[in-house]
């Protein structure tokens, strides 16, 4: 063992998780045999292989103490490491920065372009900035909460819908050289959250700054700010004008359930149509009156404050959490009560038929038959998928799980259609 692997392990006894799923840039397409090399430094710490869910085995790696991301003022919380992903017919990626914190599982998506579709040459190289907690960016320029509802065309939709994409300003809205991403809205909140907090804060502190990030994202959705101002995107990466968001960012499981188990809601007050533009800062260098403090968050949940306490403590006593009823891209909608052993009908055929699909591409996903009969092998068929895709395994097709398969099915569906 080199000595610099000794140190860090002496230095920092806590461990946190890291999975890698590597998926082709056509589609959400699982890569199979990709060969992944994990470092710390120069030094080459774990060599895996993906399965056939483009996934490598969980593993654990040394990581600084909890205390680090617990206050302000610490030294660096998480541990970085440099993954390099190869694969048969792909482009070379390798992905520096990436964060471990003590005690969670970070979840690294990489995605490979296919060698006769790839846009550059060589190796592909990500470099993930760091949290915003810990990296030096521009704190948030003040706007109103409520945009104005008048004549001026401001206002396009006429009610709140949950997008299946959003389009990411890589910059600040000025910037016409900077890239436009297409992305997934709920890849889009998990990335924004995986980046503007830590992960090993209390469940409620997460959820309040979750809600948080995504009734602004919502508000500049349903409000068309952007568009309204000649952009072609919804909203850009500058912490200055919305939040913090980076190409191939490190994913957080917590984050990630939490996301999937409410990505419809967003914040709302009486007689406001339009999701609440809920601006924040991190309350340590940036102090922002009638705003969330991040900081303050996590110690109001450190105190046993709820998600909407700690919420309302910084909004308002007038805020609620209100859910979209729309939501785009997806073939059905959910049946409004969990679907387990013993259920039957239409919703449970429609659920069947997508993940009979979901299972060519992911054949540890076991076929099962369209019956319209939840018995033990469709329980088993959703254990395999929620443990692909990071979901709780339950067996039981939840509100997330719906969703999620949902998602699934449209991204597998739409590459058949191209192939």
């Amino acid at each position: 063992m080199s000595r610099e692997i000794c140190i860090l392990q002496q230095d920092t006894p806590e461990q946190g998780g890291l999975q890698v799923n590597v998926t082709s840039t056509i589609g959400i397409q699982p890569i199979m045999g990709a060969a992944v090399k994990i470092f710390s430094g120069q030094t080459q710490v774990e060599d895996l292989t993906t399965d056939s869910s483009g996934q490598t085995p969980a593993i654990q790696l040394p990581a600084p103490p909890f205390a680090y991301s617990q206050e302000p003022n610490q030294p660096q919380p998480f541990a970085e490491y440099t993954i390099q992903v190869e694969a048969p017919g792909y482009r070379p990626v390798e992905v520096s920065n990436v964060a471990i914190f003590p005690e969670e599982m970070a979840l690294q998506p990489v995605e490979m372009e296919p060698l006769e579709t790839s846009s550059g040459d060589g190796e592909e190289n990500i470099v993930v900035p760091p949290n915003a907690l810990w990296g030096d960016f521009p704190p948030k320029i003040a706007e109103d909460e409520i945009k104005p509802m008048d004549e001026s065309g401001e206002i396009v939709l006429s009610r709140v819908v949950i997008p299946e994409y959003v389009i990411v300003h890589d910059g600040p809205p000025s910037d016409r050289g900077a890239k436009d991403y297409y992305v997934r809205y709920r890849d889009y909140i998990k990335n924004v959250a995986s980046g503007e907090i830590y992960s090993t804060w209390p469940d409620a502190a997460l959820r309040a700054n979750i809600l948080a990030i995504m009734s602004f994202t919502l508000n500049r959705v349903y409000t068309e700010w952007y568009r309204n101002k000649s952009y072609d995107f919804t909203i850009t990466s500058s912490t200055a004008y919305d939040q913090t968001w980076s190409f191939g960012r490190t994913i957080y499981r917590n984050i990630s359930q939490i996301v999937d188990e409410m990505f419809n809601n967003y914040l709302s007050r009486p007689n406001v149509r339009q999701p609440i533009l809920t601006q924040y800062c991190d309350g340590k260098n940036v102090s922002c009156p009638n705003w969330l403090s991040q900081w303050g968050s996590k110690y109001l949940g450190d105190q046993g404050y709820t998600a909407i306490q700690i919420l309302r403590y910084y909004y308002g006593s007038n805020l609620y959490i209100n859910s979209a009823e729309e939501i785009s891209g997806v073939p059905a909608s959910w049946p409004g009560t969990n679907l387990s052993i013993g259920s039957t009908g239409s919703k449970v055929r429609q659920m069947q038929e997508q993940l009979a699909v979901i299972s060519r591409s992911y054949p540890a996903i076991p076929r099962i038959a369209a019956d319209g009969i939840y018995g033990p092998k469709t329980k088993e068929a959703v254990e395999a998928f929620q443990r692909i895709f990071s979901l709780p395994v339950t067996g039981v097709v939840d509100f997330a799980t719906w969703y999620k398969i949902s998602q699934i099915y449209v991204g597998v569906t739409r590459i058949a259609e191209l192939v």
